[in-house]
């Protein structure tokens, strides 16, 4: 009779428990929530993206200015692309003497007048060329010749920024 009892006392003080109300501690979670979004709106600003930039290994440098929203010219092994439409292929640059590429002269006309008016209001001629640092000087220079020619004559070229005293 002890025994079941026992076993009585035992099983009433479990449903006492399951009984009870588990509660969290919101306050500590909120703290680290707060922290985090402290975190994320402080480091938000810092980083461009830049458009397309897959498959493109960017050249080096430490310059400190950051670049401007433009029409961006994206170079890779594959071809050239204006708003991720393919333009030309580039082996046919490379083979080729042609001083210009119409294809991308076409492409830069269509853009700056895009306005029925004519030419663009907000038209500066500025164009960031997003190249891989093994893009043969040949074909930048055509690329760089047609944009010039489309008046297009603010360049930019895409770089990686690197520390300053990174050798």
């Amino acid at each position: 009779m002890k025994r079941f009892r026992l076993f009585e006392e035992r099983r009433e003080r479990r449903r006492q428990q399951a009984k009870q109300v588990m509660s969290i501690n919101l306050v500590s979670m909120m703290d680290i929530f707060t922290i985090l979004v402290f975190f994320l709106l402080v480091n938000t600003g810092e980083v461009e993206v830049l458009p397309g930039k897959t498959g493109v290994k960017l050249p080096e440098s430490t310059a400190q200015e950051k670049p401007k929203q433009n029409l961006v010219i994206l170079i890779n092994d594959q071809g050239v692309f204006i708003q991720s439409r393919k333009l030309a292929a580039l082996a046919e640059l490379d083979n080729n003497d042609a001083s210009l590429i119409k294809a991308l002269r076409d492409e830069l006309d269509y853009q700056r007048r895009k306005n029925p008016q004519g030419v663009r209001a907000d038209f500066n001629g500025a164009v960031t060329i997003i190249g891989d640092r093994r893009l043969p000087f040949k074909v930048l220079k055509k690329i760089m010749l047609t944009c010039a020619e489309a008046q297009y004559g603010n360049i930019s070229l895409a770089v990686e920024q690197k520390a300053v005293g990174d050798g």
